[in-house]
């Protein structure tokens, strides 16, 4: 690993100890409950992965459109292998997302695509939908508009109820 790859697993490693630190015991049950045990939760405030995500990008200042997506894809993952995903490392993903939403691409919407089959949660469909697909979408050009359209129509045809469901509400409130 050189480069980008090691700022990307710095970045990522100090997210995650950062929310393991921030997390209590009685959040992490109820994160469970909420959503029926399909990710991990560390307790984590959401008020703390927002400010983790803040500290992370002061610390880690070059991170450039492809270091943005490679961290949101490993904080997306799974913390270890053999574990189960964790909700707040998700979020931070999403919240990392929303931040540096004007460098998102077009490209990127097949990443996007993958943590929306995945997100096995209402909390981070929404964001993801609102507060990162409606701004990257509305901020394209024509030309990358048009692609954009060619994935969005492929999803409103997929079996995932998800994705067609997003593709409607992306539709709906872009024109597109």
């Amino acid at each position: 690993m050189t480069g980008t790859a090691d700022v990307v697993s710095a970045a990522a490693d100090f997210v995650d100890r950062t929310l393991q630190n921030e997390g209590a015991w009685y959040r992490a049950d109820d994160v469970g409950a909420r959503l029926g045990g399909v990710l991990a939760s560390y307790g984590s405030s959401v008020g703390a992965v927002r400010g983790t995500v803040r500290d992370a990008l002061r610390k880690f200042k070059d991170l450039d459109h492809d270091g943005t997506v490679m961290l949101a894809s490993a904080l997306w993952g799974q913390p270890r292998p053999g574990s189960r995903p964790v909700f707040e490392r998700r979020l931070a993903a999403v919240v990392l997302l929303q931040s540096r939403v004007r460098m998102l691409r077009h490209s990127d919407l097949t990443r996007l695509e993958g943590f929306l089959r995945s997100a096995q949660a209402a909390d981070l469909t929404g964001p993801l939908l609102t507060d990162v697909l409606v701004p990257l979408l509305a901020g394209l050009g024509e030309r990358e508009r048009q692609r954009a359209g060619v994935v969005l129509a492929r999803w409103r045809e997929d079996p995932d109820p998800q994705l067609r469901a997003a593709a409607g509400a992306l539709e709906k409130d872009l024109s597109i």
